[in-house]
């Protein structure tokens, strides 16, 4: 399970690209406790930039008010609702997808991982941008509709359908509860996408 960027830079309304994200953290947190039920990896994902906003020049031409996304700020930090546990990694990035530029596809591989469930904020942005990735790389995508959100409801429809129909499964939660708990011998990734 990956959640991306969950932290209150997304979720606190507050931010400059915070919108409220209650309900997508509410069933977020409820597959993490499923997830960690049935012993399935959990990552999460952070955007951040350090102090000197190095590597951050295009991304402030894009959205300026990118550079409040600091590490060490609160902004970065996972939102408590969705906390990470001892353990769980937290992949701080500096792109849209989870995969770029960090060490989350090595881990990927290291867990044997068949299968990501993928949550997280914006879901026209770095949700999107993950799944796009994690189809390159050939690891069957879910995205639980209730587990994502966006400041634009139109782009994150236009984005649900996008991958549905190319890159992963959008599913509901409900499909995903039983997906993991189903035996790992009985699963397989649920009807619809590629």
């Amino acid at each position: 399970m990956l959640v991306v960027d969950f932290c209150y830079g997304f979720t606190d309304p507050s931010s400059p690209f915070g919108v409220d994200a209650s309900e997508a953290l509410h069933h977020t947190a409820a597959l993490l406790a499923t997830a960690r039920r049935h012993s399935i990896d959990v990552a999460f994902t952070t955007l951040a930039f350090p102090p000197d906003l190095a590597g951050a020049a295009l991304a402030i031409q894009k959205k300026p008010a990118i550079a409040e996304l600091l590490s060490g700020t609160r902004w970065a930090e996972i939102d408590e609702r969705v906390a990470p546990r001892a353990g769980e990694p937290v992949v701080v990035k500096q792109a849209p997808s989870a995969l770029f530029g960090t060490d989350l596809t090595a881990t990927l591989e290291e867990w044997g991982t068949d299968t990501v469930t993928l949550c997280g904020a914006s879901t026209s942005g770095c949700v999107r941008a993950t799944a796009v990735d994690l189809y390159s790389h050939g690891i069957p995508t879910l995205v639980p509709r209730e587990c994502v959100t966006d400041r634009w409801p139109a782009q994150a429809e236009a984005s649900l359908f996008d991958i549905d129909a190319k890159y992963g499964d959008v599913v509901t939660v409900a499909d995903v509860s039983a997906y993991l708990a189903a035996p790992r011998s009985q699963t397989s990734v649920v009807s619809g996408g590629c």
